[in-house]
């Protein structure tokens, strides 16, 4: 009775080999993908697996992601949804399981190291940690279960950061206190209204470490009309070309663009740098680094990156910090909760070996 099937299965197995090996020869791979070394970063990896993707298999995820959203409520391994129209990122909920609290004394480790280093440079450390958009949107989370243990970590940090006396800014009471949506409803991260008071909240405890308010200005402009904004949580979802009856409806908000105005012509010499900005993809997203300018009267010089995580932007400039301007003053390290609680990454093991 199972033979059928066997051989069903055989055919398509066997179909789905000689189309691998169709598109493998026909791939055009540069000399070198494939070498050793490169199977071992996971380079090479990636690049069969660009080379075995179906022509149409871009359509085909888009269609099935939908179905998936649509007719099961379910919005793939990495997004999960909380009330109609919110998504939310899983591992902002439950992390991944990490190396527990020893991880996180490390990263305690580690910011007391850098700490150090700054001041015996003449500069200040300030750390940021923007909470997670399930914590402060969690009205909008329709119960969604979340760690109980990833939670605790924020508080710990606040903790072990006044204990090192490191000037912080607590996020918390400014963004959770229910009065705004400082968070967008398909994106993991802050919105205008949210990287605002985020900013000012930054401002005001950086301003007396800067010695005052700085002369700088800034011109804001707002377009008219609010536009649709494709959330990064509808991409990670596989929904970013699914029909919008087949996903959650794209937030709508009107762009805004804030550059520093100089009085002088081409050659206006630009103001000493004094405000360094560290930070993860919240700094990146909605002006913030410009809002923070904005508000201290400096321009700020924004070495932040996408998928920082913990100290990913601080270990990337790390090196580099000899060459930092003479005239800098403070070093604002920015990440979100939810690095608390992952594993140490790579660069980190380096640095507390270093440290060691």
């Amino acid at each position: 009775m199972h033979r059928p099937t066997a051989w069903v299965v055989l055919v398509l197995l066997f179909a789905g080999f000689c189309s691998g090996i169709g598109l493998l020869a026909n791939a055009r791979m540069a000399g070198g993908t494939l070498a050793p070394a490169r199977w071992l970063d996971g380079e090479a990896g990636k690049t069969v697996n660009q080379a075995l993707k179906l022509p149409l298999q871009p359509q085909v995820d888009a269609h099935v992601a939908a179905l998936r959203y649509r007719l099961l409520g379910d919005a793939g391994p990495q997004v999960v949804l909380g009330c109609p129209g919110w998504l939310f990122y899983r591992d902002g909920l439950r992390p991944p399981v990490g190396q527990g609290e020893d991880a996180f004394a490390a990263r305690v480790r580690l910011m007391r190291h850098w700490s150090r280093q700054l001041q015996a440079g003449g500069m200040q450390l300030m750390v940021v940690v923007v909470p997670d958009k399930s914590r402060i949107e969690q009205a909008h989370t329709c119960g969604l279960p979340y760690s109980g243990q990833a939670r605790q970590r924020l508080g710990q940090w606040q903790a072990a950061l006044d204990e090192a006396g490191v000037p912080t800014v607590d996020l918390l009471p400014v963004l959770g206190d229910g009065r705004v949506q400082g968070f967008f409803r398909t994106d993991v991260h802050m919105n205008r209204t949210g990287a605002q008071l985020a900013a000012d909240a930054v401002a005001e405890t950086a301003l007396p470490l800067l010695g005052g308010k700085g002369t700088q200005r800034f011109e804001v402009s707002t377009a008219d009309a609010p536009e649709p904004r494709m959330g990064d949580l509808i991409v990670l979802a596989g929904l970013e070309h699914a029909p919008a009856a087949w996903r959650p409806a794209l937030d709508m908000e009107a762009p805004q663009t804030m550059v520093p105005v100089h009085d002088g012509g081409l050659l206006d010499d630009a103001p000493p740098v004094e405000v360094l900005l560290l930070g993860s993809s919240n700094s990146l997203r909605s002006l913030f680094a410009e809002r923070l300018g904005n508000a201290l009267g400096r321009e700020v010089w924004n070495h932040s990156r996408d998928g920082g995580q913990f100290a990913g932007a601080l270990l990337e400039a790390w090196p580099q910090r000899g060459q930092w301007p003479a005239s800098l003053k403070l070093v604002v390290w920015e990440f979100s909760e939810m690095a608390l609680s992952l594993p140490l990454t790579d660069e980190e093991r380096a640095a507390l070996a270093d440290i060691e």
